[in-house]
């Protein structure tokens, strides 16, 4: 059985991504061996990973807050600091919440 739609959060992972996917899947979810396939420590991978799963959970948010989910991206991505991605993050929430659209 082939995928006929790719899922959303699929379609914005960059090639690097989907490799990683793919070795972490055969090597049956172990981080030691992605390390030692990749020539990194554990905790290189282990970030690698987190940043993955992010990138994942960012586009959850996509739909609902467009803007919000670009701030994280950035974030994620390491265009823009978490600290400054969070105040920009909180003063949008802050001047939308009264906002009746």
């Amino acid at each position: 059985m082939s995928i006929d739609v790719v899922p959303e959060w699929m379609s914005e992972l960059d090639s690097e991504d989907v490799s990683f996917i793919k070795k972490f899947i055969l090597a049956s979810g172990s981080l030691k061996e992605i390390a030692a396939q990749y020539g990194v420590t554990y905790p290189t991978v282990r970030l690698r990973l987190d940043r993955l799963i992010q990138k994942i959970q960012i586009n959850d948010t996509t739909a609902s807050e467009p803007y919000v989910a670009l701030i994280k991206r950035l974030a994620v991505n390491e265009k823009l600091d978490f600290d400054t991605a969070k105040i920009l993050i909180q003063e949008y929430r802050k001047q939308t919440k009264g906002d009746p659209l």
